[in-house]
């Protein structure tokens, strides 16, 4: 073992730094007194003479520091700083970063025309060519993303003899090369151009100097599957498996995929089956398990499509339930297979395997409360005629599941507004439970419709008496005491209501009509204004302030709610009516114009809109557009007697030669209207003469003449009550505040208090062909 040690030999050479460790006995102060030199130099003036010019070692042996000695001088060593000297000072400022010497010198021009200079344009010229060709290409322009891949080729080859002609070949840039040529290939293959683009992807791979070419075979091996040469494609994928490492495990399981896919589409089965498996075994996934299946069922194989299937189905879809079924693109196929599936037969006897195992052990509420949940489910996607027929199936259950259907039973007949079906199951309700304070709202509700507000609040004051937070039952008997004008208890009801639900905005409204109905218009004001804050672009609301600030006679701050309620609903004729008789009334006759206008639009056979807009063009000085439009509203409605009586007049003030046609027509109409109104009058008196004598006694007459007088004064007032058809103007009666306002609440869904929120879905997939399947390239 030690043979093979050797020991280095010992040199003559002198050390430059040896000595340095020695003692100087020069700074020994006690021996001092033994020192002969030093005593000799105290005594005489031996100490100031100069040493001899050979005498330069020290007192150890040493050379001085600067003697050379043998020809090689002793390395220096300085006290002081390097750099730093005391006549560097003198007469200079401190200046640490040399400001003082001036600036910098100018930069060196760049020579455009130096051949180092072309090739980095160049370059530069090449990356953009090819950033523009993938741009293209992403953009679906094909045929310009090969143009600029060919010229990208082009130019990239006169940039390689350019380099070459004046640095070495070893400086040429490879990666430039290499990407323009897989760009060159990718564009042909995208233009199925073939044949082109795998003798661009062999002058890649043939090339040592290009590290990891060899994967480039994979999309050889699709170019191949895609002509239909089958061999070849497994050839190149087997290739490009055997280039890749075992590190890259995602890149390697889809080249096997691939070789799968080819295998099936050759009828090869058996190695189509060994390859998913390895799959399966190795990195399993949906398409692999399903293909593998499909490749069993080819060959016959039952035991193993089972074995197969459980593999599949164990394979983590890595998606939220609720997303299993929303489709991840917009891709039309992709949607069409999604909603295939959502309700297919797998998916229909998973549920109802899940129901049955669910009921048959000891969670069978809970098994209930799914079969509720769904009811609900069906409500949410207004699919009524489901969820009724799922309610019905538990009116043979036990009392409380029976309740809870029958309660949600009640609440879908009352909005299809079949009063005497939501009756029958809200008795169903009740009787199931007493203490269910749904079902006795929901009873509550259908008295309520009949017109009994007594039993109504009864049913109301129950379900409180059992649940006190019952908003819905709280809030209706409100309503109930309003029908029976017992405002006090009324408003009680909804200030109770209004301390539960700080911002709804029924309490509100509520609570402000309740003050209007109370004649207090400051109150119902001031809950308004609450009100608009809660839904500040509510029209409805807006137009009921306008309305109350116009009974209280502020006619600036009426006018500001009118016009914020028409700014956010411009169709309300109300509205609109308003608007434009308060610019009438402020002399602003053009600006009422546009209202009246805007009325005509949304009721263009109401001629009274139109004879505004004449008549506001006629009271701001514009007589000539005020006659154009009662000519235009006479064309339209060549029987209206107002029309003609402001055109004769018109045409009279103007001096027009058609004032004797206007005045000829309107004679004739008036003559007509009395003509009618005579023979009505003529009618009621024959049918009341000959109704008496058909009597036969003279009590009897009187009594029937009586009898037919109020019948005619009905008759007439209910004539009256109707818009005439010769009648310019339109009576317009108040209406009642936004239509989500409207008495009485609806009843709510009783929501069963253990449903499970969990949704069993399945893993099912649709019967679909093979696909290609390629790696992305």
């Amino acid at each position: 073992m030690m043979q093979n040690v050797h020991l280095a030999p010992e040199t003559d050479e002198d050390d430059l730094y040896s000595g340095y460790n020695d003692y100087n006995p020069t700074y020994d102060t006690e021996e001092l007194e033994n020192d002969t030199a030093f005593q000799q130099a105290v005594r005489t003036s031996h100490g100031r003479r100069p040493p001899s010019k050979t005498s330069l070692t020290s007192s150890v042996g040493r050379p001085l520091t600067g003697t050379i000695q043998d020809g090689v001088s002793r390395p220096m060593t300085a006290v002081r700083a390097a750099g730093f000297t005391k006549a560097a000072l003198r007469g200079s400022a401190f200046d640490p970063l040399g400001q003082s010497r001036g600036p910098a010198p100018p930069l060196e021009a760049k020579n455009e025309d130096s051949p180092e200079e072309k090739i980095r344009q160049l370059e530069k010229k090449v990356n953009e060519l090819v950033e523009e060709s993938c741009i293209a290409n992403s953009c679906g322009d094909l045929k310009l993303a090969l143009e600029k891949a060919k010229d990208a080729g082009r130019k990239e080859r006169v940039l390689v003899r350019q380099r070459e002609q004046v640095t070495a070949p070893e400086n040429i840039n490879l990666d430039l090369t290499y990407s323009v040529l897989f760009n060159l290939a990718s564009q042909y293959s995208a233009n199925e151009m073939y044949a082109e683009a795998l003798n661009t992807y062999q002058v890649i791979v043939k090339n040592k100097m290009f590290s990891n070419a060899g994967r480039l075979k994979v999309n050889m091996g699709n170019i191949y599957l895609k002509q239909r040469n089958y061999s070849k494609a497994i050839k190149f994928y087997r290739m490009a498996l055997d280039q890749i490492p075992s590190v890259h495990k995602e890149m390697r399981i889809k080249i096997m995929q691939n070789i799968g896919v080819t295998f099936i589409k050759t009828g090869q089965y058996s190695d189509a089956i060994n390859s998913f498996e390895h799959i399966m075994s190795m990195a399993p996934n949906l398409k692999a398990g399903f293909n593998l299946i499909l490749s069993y069922f080819a060959v016959g194989d039952r035991e193993k499509m089972k074995k197969a299937f459980q593999k599949l189905i164990a394979v983590p879809l890595e998606i939220d339930e609720d997303d299993k079924y929303i489709s991840p693109s917009d891709d039309p196929h992709t949607n069409l297979v999604i909603e295939a599936i959502k309700n297919d037969h797998l998916r229909q006897m998973e549920h109802e395997r899940c129901v049955e195992v669910v009921k048959a052990s000891q969670y069978v509420e809970l098994a209930n409360d799914l079969e509720i949940n769904k009811a609900v489910t069906y409500l949410r996607q207004k699919d009524f005629n489901q969820a009724v027929e799922t309610l019905k199936m538990f009116e043979k259950k036990d009392s409380r599941v029976k309740s809870a259907a029958a309660t949600n039973l009640s609440f879908l007949y009352y909005l299809e507004n079949e009063f005497a079906q939501a009756s029958s199951y809200a008795d169903l309700a009740v009787n199931s439970d007493r203490y269910n304070p749904s079902a006795l709202t929901n009873k509550g509700n259908t008295v309520f419709a009949n017109g009994d507000y007594e039993k109504a609040a009864e049913f109301y004051k129950e379900a409180l008496r059992n649940d006190s937070s019952c908003t819905e039952a709280l809030y209706n008997i409100g309503l109930t005491y309003k029908k029976l004008n017992r405002l006090d208890e009324a408003l009680d009801c909804f200030l109770k209501l209004h301390a539960i639900l700080r911002n709804s905005a029924q309490v509100l409204y509520q609570i402000a009509n309740v003050y209007e109905l109370m004649e207090d218009p400051n109150q119902a004001i001031e809950w308004l204004m609450q009100l608009i804050s809660v839904v500040p672009t509510d029209s409805r609301a807006l137009s009921k302030l306008g309305e109350l600030y116009d009974g209280e006679g502020d006619k600036s701050q009426a006018f500001q709610y009118y016009y914020e309620s028409y700014r956010y609903f411009p169709s309300n004729i109300g509205v609109i009516e308003w608007l434009g008789a308060y610019y009438i009334d402020t002399q602003f006759c053009e600006k009422a114009i546009q209202y009246f206008e805007r009325a005509s639009l949304i009721q263009p056979t109401q001629v009274k809109w139109q004879l505004m807009v004449a008549s506001c063009f006629r009271r701001s000085g514009n007589y000539q557009k005020a006659l154009d439009t009662y000519k235009d509203i006479h064309r339209k409605f060549p029987e209206n007697v107002e029309c003609l009586r402001f055109l004769v007049r018109l045409c009279t003030d103007i001096g027009l030669k058609e004032v004797q046609e206007y005045a000829t027509k309107l004679k004739r109409l008036e003559k007509m209207k009395e003509i009618k109104e005579q023979r009505i009058k003529s009618g009621r008196n024959g049918s009341g003469g000959s109704r008496s004598k058909r009597e036969g006694s003279a009590g009897s007459d009187s009594g029937q003449n009586c009898s037919a007088s109020s019948k005619g004064e009905r008759l007439s007032a209910k004539l009256r009550a109707l818009p005439g058809t010769n009648e310019p103007y339109e009576s317009s009666s108040n209406k009642e505040i936004d239509a989500s306002y409207v008495d009485p609440l609806g009843p709510q869904i009783e929501r069963p208090k253990t449903a499970a929120k969990k949704r069993i879905d399945e893993d099912d997939f649709a019967d679909e062909e093979l696909g290609d399947d390629l790696l992305p390239e």
